[in-house]
């Protein structure tokens, strides 16, 4: 549930009128609803009381330092996935024993900036990854507490550029080797063996696949006992979905109301890696349609924000509901709703019935909140745009919108070619 409601024919971002925010920053401009934020925190939070856990927001979902410090005020951990978003966890507050570091090309200089930080534990992805990270922590005389990732080989059922727990994946060491991989762990002297992970893909509509791949992780947790290799972290991951459409994807609760049972009379603290169903609801995109334009096939509706701003419909053909800001009685049209970036696939709808709307109308893009502003560009050298969060009546400009100077930044002409 988010707090974006239309109020007499207006749309609202909990108390504070949208247009008002357009007006006020510009378009294309990212909302962001804190009391959303907040619920949607509380929902994971309170769905694993009684069992030790901690839940690390996936910045990569979206890593603006507002977002990131709200949850770390309600003591949210961090799983970040580079260097820059271990930066921006610990700037912000969340605490290093509760940042979790994955991803399958952690750099030396990445490494020994996590060390430093002394963070809760490394997600490791390859035997190599693990030797390079015992090797830098001997040269700083200490000891990395790693957990290794394992690929279940389970099918999510997910659009297959965010399905990641299959064989055929990049990430994750095979579960069949995944015995041998730990015992080689424990014989490394500068590696702490603390955890095991799993994460099988993003934007999950149903729970079994979650549950089947953690049934196979805790047959491994039960091998790695008899090896002498002890678990005190369970990461079950992350990916639980959101509604786009016509979605149905399961609750916290739900989640845990399955795998709690599951870990009756073990002793391991729960991590998980919440991102897309923590802040995707919790935003929207807000922007103004520039040109009307009847084609000889199709009609096109011309909007300010392109693919740089949010690439979701142009990289998986994603779903995201477009609405007037202002909603009066009006004829509906079929149309694309396309940006001004010189790409054919700059589009945030396709072939899509939607209101029929005026030159100079502000158009909300719903369900924004991930993977919006953290995967946008200064492609065609367009500036990222404003982000706004929201709580209450009260509304804050947390990032803003760059300006041509701020594309040039770091940016040299040798003398050769002057």
């Amino acid at each position: 549930m988010h707090f974006f409601k239309y109020k007499k024919g207006e749309l609202y971002a909990e108390e504070v009128p949208v247009r008002e925010i357009a007006a006020k920053y510009g378009t294309p401009v990212y909302i962001y609803s804190a009391s959303t934020l907040v619920r949607h925190f509380k929902a994971y939070d309170e769905a694993f009381d009684g069992k030790h856990h901690i839940i690390c927001f996936a910045l990569k979902a979206n890593s603006n330092s507002a977002v990131i410090r709200l949850f770390a005020k309600h003591g949210a951990g961090a799983d970040v996935v580079s260097g820059g978003e271990l930066f921006r966890a610990l700037k912000a507050g969340i605490p290093a024993k509760k940042i979790v570091y994955a991803g399958v090309g952690k750099t030396a200089d990445e490494i020994r900036f996590a060390l430093k930080s002394k963070i809760l534990m490394f997600n490791v992805e390859s035997e190599n990854e693990l030797r390079e990270i015992d090797r830098i922590a001997a040269d700083m005389k200490v000891k990395a507490s790693i957990a290794l990732r394992i690929n279940p080989d389970i099918d999510p059922q997910t659009h297959p550029y965010i399905s990641t727990g299959l064989k055929k994946h990049k990430f994750g060491i095979p579960i069949d080797d995944a015995l041998e991989h730990y015992k080689f762990a424990k014989s490394l002297k500068n590696i702490a063996v603390v955890g095991i992970h799993k994460h099988i893909g993003s934007q999950l509509t149903k729970i079994s696949p979650f549950v089947d791949a953690l049934k196979r992780i805790l047959i491994l947790i039960d091998e790695l006992a008899k090896s002498g290799i002890r678990i005190d972290f369970l990461d079950i991951g992350g990916g639980l979905g959101i509604t786009y459409l016509d979605e149905h994807p399961p609750q916290p609760r739900d989640l845990a109301g399955h795998i709690l049972p599951l870990l009756e009379g073990r002793d391991v603290t729960v991590v998980m890696e919440p991102g897309r169903s923590l802040v995707g609801n919790a935003g929207i995109l807000v922007t103004k349609t520039l040109y009307l334009k009847e084609g000889e096939e199709k009609n096109f509706v011309i909007v300010d924000a392109g693919m740089n701003d949010l690439m979701r419909p142009s990289l998986y053909n994603a779903y995201h509901h477009i609405q007037p800001v202002v909603k009066t009685r009006r004829d509906t049209i079929i149309a694309d709703v396309v940006g001004p970036i010189c790409e054919s696939g700059d589009f945030l709808a396709k072939d899509r019935e939607i209101p029929k709307v005026n030159q100079g109308e502000y158009l909300a893009v719903m369900s924004a909140g991930a993977y919006g502003f953290s995967m946008s560009s200064t492609y065609n050298s367009r500036p990222r745009v404003a982000e706004v969060m929201v709580n209450g009546t009260k509304f804050a400009l947390v990032r803003k919108r760059e300006t041509y100077a701020d594309l040039l930044r770091g940016e040299s002409i040798p003398e050769f070619i002057r």
